[in-house]
């Protein structure tokens, strides 16, 4: 409702006139880190990403009590080790984690129970610390090739006893 003539007005109740912005500059993708066609790049370390990746931290607390690491190992470490295998198990089928994700990657390395022997000395300098180091839980990663993680959690764990088949071993 609009105010009657004879009601004064004080200097801040008037209307003022927009403010105009200036007109942007052309843009250009040309700054360093600017992606370049359209795909991300792959490659050691670089990571698969992938929609609500944040999404296998709510789910890992599931597995809370459940991982079993052995003597000189940390569950934080199974957990945020085994936590981005199962991020790029959901990128690499183009959605976000589910429960059976991080399933997969807990029963490759052997978390649940019944591990190898040979398998817990070979992650076990893998996931130490991981919890701490970013680059570290990339490294767990990029041990896991594609084939794996398309694998079912019963598949794997079919399979453990020639687990070395499952991995990229040194």
């Amino acid at each position: 409702m609009a105010q009657p003539d004879y009601v004064p007005l004080s200097t801040a109740d008037k209307v003022r006139a927009p403010q105009r912005m200036p007109v942007p500059d052309a843009w250009r993708p040309d700054r360093p880190a600017e992606l370049k066609g359209n795909t991300h790049p792959t490659g050691a370390k670089l990571g698969t990403p992938g929609p609500d990746q944040g999404y296998a931290l709510k789910l890992a607390r599931q597995f809370e009590g459940r991982v079993k690491p052995a003597s000189g190992e940390h569950e934080a470490d199974a957990i945020a080790g085994c936590v981005a295998v199962a991020m790029k198990r959901a990128a690499l089928f183009g959605r976000a984690p589910v429960v059976y994700d991080l399933e997969l990657a807990f029963t490759l390395w052997g978390y649940l129970g019944d591990a190898p022997a040979e398998l817990v000395a070979f992650r076990t300098p893998l996931f130490q610390s991981a919890s701490h180091h970013y680059w570290d839980q990339r490294g767990i990663v990029d041990r896991v090739p594609d084939e794996t993680l398309r694998l079912t959690p019963a598949q794997v764990a079919e399979r453990m006893t020639s687990w070395r088949e499952l991995l990229k071993v040194d």
